[in-house]
């Protein structure tokens, strides 16, 4: 059966760490940390281009984490306007890979419309829980 935490988070770029943070805890309680750094990175961007870009003033994003034996896939869904799209980066550009990496990272990810906003989502395959004593650091 699948497991699904979320929280909502302030529009503020501290909003990002402790969206990390909290997808972290998550998925050490869960027992899926074979893919807490992928995972955390992906989070971290996702986060970031909502704060930036997908919530309007005054509003919140929400952080959705759901998990099964064999995969985690996290959303972040926010209020704004526009759909995210992919860029193709250039190497004297110093922004605009965010998607990217995630769209690498992860095993599937796309974006779901909705009115108003949308949510981005990534998916990743993983290792059926374990009890075992890796850790996997909140990045900060």
């Amino acid at each position: 059966m699948p497991r699904l935490r979320q929280r909502r988070f302030p529009r503020d770029r501290r909003s990002v760490g402790e969206a990390r943070l909290y997808a972290v805890e998550t998925l050490a309680e869960w027992g899926h940390l074979d893919r807490c750094d992928d995972v955390r990175l992906c989070i971290s961007e996702l986060a970031a281009n909502a704060v930036l870009h997908g919530v309007p003033a005054g509003r919140e994003f929400c952080l959705s984490l759901i998990g099964r034996d064999d995969l985690v896939r996290v959303e972040v869904r926010d209020s704004g306007g526009g759909r995210p799209q992919v860029l193709e980066g250039h190497t004297d550009e110093t922004g605009g890979r965010g998607l990217r990496l995630v769209m690498t990272l992860a095993d599937d990810f796309g974006v779901t419309a909705h009115s108003p906003g949308k949510t981005v989502w990534a998916v990743f395959k993983v290792q059926p829980p374990t009890a075992s004593g890796v850790v996997c650091d909140g990045g900060e």
